[in-house]
């Protein structure tokens, strides 16, 4: 899954939430929480953490420390002179 599917995605449960938020209110069932600018803040909160949790994921795996496999790659890769 590329990053922009996932911002379609998100946008995508934005705009359910929006709806959902438009029928309570035709229903004339209102909540103090639950308004525009509430899901616009949460919206906006898992766009901005998409980049991160793929940074952290990146770093995770290009990292030689995490694993025993991965210090046995570091010491391969150091004696190969290639490290």
């Amino acid at each position: 899954m590329t990053t922009e599917k996932l911002k379609q995605y998100i946008g995508l449960f934005g705009g359910l939430l929006s709806a959902v938020l438009l029928f309570l209110q035709s229903l004339g069932i209102t909540f103090t929480w639950f308004t525009d600018k509430t899901i616009d803040a949460f919206v906006n909160a898992l766009l901005a953490t998409v980049p991160f949790v793929l940074v952290v994921y990146g770093v995770w795996k290009n990292s030689y420390i995490v694993t025993k496999q991965a210090r046995g790659q570091e010491k391969e890769l150091q004696k190969k002179g290639l490290k």
